[in-house]
């Protein structure tokens, strides 16, 4: 079975977070939040709060094929400011593992050298600190191991994405039908 961590701050962007999880469960994949508070508890970025799976000190990564950090503010400079989560992520890279970032979070992968040579994309405003990346402008860009999204109206084919990239295709169809992001998109 897959496995991945989302790590999950104060401040962190609700839907960049929960979309994510939510498609991810749907086709099996079997991920937990991270918080990387003290506790399992957060308070995200429009008030909400949530209870997640872990929190960081209880978190042995080392099964992970996938890292992945959502967006917001100001959760995205939380999880930079985490030098657990920091030391978490560049092991993880060292070792070719996936990982991934959406809205303001590729800061995080810029600052650590992780999008070097990469092309990626973030919310607008963020390109200067995706250091070393080729900035895309897309609503996502996959480039090998990596993913990154400009932002919250990313968040469903950002995690459509994240399934192809285990190759995980028919699910992501499946998922795009049932969810009725087809029908969205027809309609657009």
């Amino acid at each position: 079975m897959i496995k991945a961590y989302e790590f999950i701050a104060n401040g962190t962007e609700e839907i960049e977070a929960l979309t994510v999880v939510d498609v991810l469960r749907r086709a099996g994949v079997d991920i937990k939040t991270v918080s990387i508070n003290d506790t399992e508890e957060v308070v995200m970025s429009h008030g909400t709060k949530m209870t997640c799976d872990l929190a960081f000190a209880d978190a042995d990564l080392s099964d992970a094929d996938m890292l992945l950090l959502p967006g917001g503010l100001p959760g995205a400079y939380n999880l930079n400011d985490h030098e657990g989560l920091r030391e978490a992520l560049v092991n993880h890279a060292k070792a070719g593992k996936k990982y991934g970032a959406i809205c303001a979070a590729p800061l995080v992968l810029g600052g650590l050298g992780l999008l070097e040579g990469k092309k990626a994309t973030c919310y607008p405003g963020f390109e200067d600190q995706m250091t070393g990346a080729t900035y895309t402008a897309d609503v996502y860009t996959v480039d090998g191991n990596v993913i990154t999204g400009c932002g919250p109206a990313a968040t469903l084919p950002y995690s459509y994405a994240i399934l192809e990239m285990f190759g995980l295709n028919q699910e992501a169809d499946a998922l795009r039908e049932g969810m009725m992001f087809n029908k969205l998109m027809h309609n657009s």
